[in-house]
């Protein structure tokens, strides 16, 4: 059986725990690895070697470190199909959804080769007589990073390059589910010429997380994951005096006005709601259908769900995978099974969805629902798979109101050909991301990732500017240089002639 260790100061880390988790391939069912979680010895190894390792790299000049950055970029590039594969076979997803999270990685990539840029501070002369002010954007230290199974290469790709871009070293814990892009990344960045111990990788469990949380020697930690979660990383973190960027879970809206293109409108839906099976955070999983466009649009969205292939991500022409485990699974099935018990209607049940894979994989075929009412389950949770539910408002005004008043605010999405109606949207919508006409409002490299309310604990949001500010500390110089006109030597020259 496959054994995923550790990485931990520039080499592979079994370390002394007995402790592992079980990585499944999705698509059939059966275990395909075993991953070593970390116990305490694991945790002080990775934070002692990211520690030692940062007094080498902060000091390292911002050529040299871009320098590594722009290897790490080629690198990536010459193997992205490598990372591809790895994140099929562990998630689940399709080839094309993989490849489609590893080009939007490289974005975060190339920002951050650019770093120089980004960390000139300010300047001000003669802020008093002979006396100037200046500000430095200096590294935290060792931080840590926790990221999610439903984009193994991504999210680490948003914080880590950034983090190392300023100057910082970096424990990457991972999702146990699907922990090898991690890996993956950590030898490119070695083969990039990273100082060892400067990216480092534990897997496992709560205790590896408790354990990046509370250590002394960790001074920010930055995590996407549920927002219960997220929640619990922020309060912790925080307790122990670190800075914390906490994203959490969403609950994503589609606002679709009646004279906007319902072919439009009903392709989002679909890719939206059910691309890589519906577990991202981002994902839209309520299509608020403005009075009189319900029953024609849900009826265009029925008619491509029943085109979509379900399948194994690594056969030809498959566009849905399955879910990432056996319990996520069950889980998102709960609500199928309890939908109709709370009123609404099951249009398309992916429970007989045919599947294009093995018996034993972690099946469920899209599934959609209409009349849902803001106080079921249904609407309420994040189910994080490929279920849509459609809700009905008279008004465009309901529409907005409906969006506003759920907890979540990650992103939203209208779909109108009103520009007028657009720009009041995007102006009266209380949610971090918006798209219009566009239904996954992810923000492009050079711009931040972030949602509000309860999508996000901690003030800055994902990569971008915010990253650099994230992973930064300022310090502010006032300085005071004696003029030369004071004093010097004296040859004894006559001063008036």
């Amino acid at each position: 059986m496959r054994r995923i260790s550790h990485w931990i100061d520039g080499k592979p880390w079994s370390g002394d725990t007995d402790r592992f988790g079980e990585v499944f391939d999705p698509a059939t069912g059966q275990v395909a690895a075993h991953v070593d979680f970390a116990g305490s010895t694991e945790i002080e190894a990775a934070v002692s070697a990211a520690r030692t390792a940062s007094v080498e790299w902060r000091d390292a000049s911002l050529a040299a470190r871009t320098s590594v950055l722009f290897g790490f970029r080629e690198l990536l590039n010459a193997r992205k199909r490598e990372l591809v594969d790895l994140v099929t076979a562990e998630h689940g997803k399709v080839t094309d959804d993989a490849a489609g999270e590893v080009q939007r990685a490289m974005e975060a990539v190339e920002f951050a080769c650019g770093v120089p840029t980004l960390l000139k501070g300010g300047h001000s002369e003669n802020v008093s007589t002979r006396v100037d002010v200046y500000s430095l954007r200096q590294p935290l230290g060792v931080v840590g990073v926790i990221s999610p199974f439903n984009f193994p290469a991504m999210v680490p790709l948003w914080f880590v390059p950034n983090a190392l871009a300023c100057g910082n070293t970096v424990v990457l814990k991972p999702s146990e589910k699907d922990p090898s892009a991690a890996n993956f990344i950590a030898e490119l960045f070695a083969e990039a010429g990273l100082p060892d111990g400067a990216l480092n990788v534990l897997h496992g469990d709560k205790v590896a997380v408790d354990g990046l949380l509370e250590h002394r020697d960790v001074r920010a930690i930055s995590f996407v994951g549920s927002t219960p979660i997220a929640r619990y990383v922020y309060e912790t973190g925080t307790r122990h005096g670190k800075r914390v960027q906490a994203l959490g879970g969403a609950k994503n809206h589609m606002v679709v006005l009646p004279d906007s293109d319902l072919d439009l409108a009903a392709d989002a839906a679909v890719s939206a709601g059910f691309g890589s099976a519906g577990e991202r955070c981002m994902a839209v999983s309520v299509v608020v259908a403005v009075d009189p466009v319900g029953d024609e649009l849900v009826s265009r969205i029925r008619d491509r769900i029943a085109k979509l292939k379900v399948g194994d991500g690594k056969r030809p022409g498959c566009e849905m995978g399955p879910l990432v485990t056996a319990a996520h699974r069950d889980k998102v099935t709960s609500y199928v099974d309890n939908g109709t018990g709370e009123g609404a209607e099951l249009v398309v049940d992916g429970r007989e969805h045919e599947i294009d894979g093995e018996a034993g994989g972690f099946w469920l075929g899209p599934t959609l629902f209409d009349h849902v009412e803001p106080g079921m389950a249904l609407y309420q949770d994040e189910i994080f798979g490929p279920v849509l539910s459609v809700v009905r408002v008279p008004t465009y005004e309901d529409a907005v109101g409906m969006v506003n008043a759920n907890p979540y605010g990650n992103g939203t999405a209208i779909f109108t050909n009103d520009g007028g109606a657009a720009r009041r949207f995007q102006h009266e919508v209380e949610i971090g991301m918006v798209g219009v006409n566009v239904p996954i409002p992810v923000p492009v490299g050079y711009y931040s990732f972030g949602g509000w309310k309860d999508s996000l604990f901690g003030d800055t949001h994902a990569y971008g500017p915010d990253g650099i500010h994230f992973f930064t500390r300022t310090k502010v110089v006032t300085s005071r240089w004696l003029d030369p006109s004071h004093g010097g030597v004296n040859l004894g020259f006559p001063r008036n002639v």
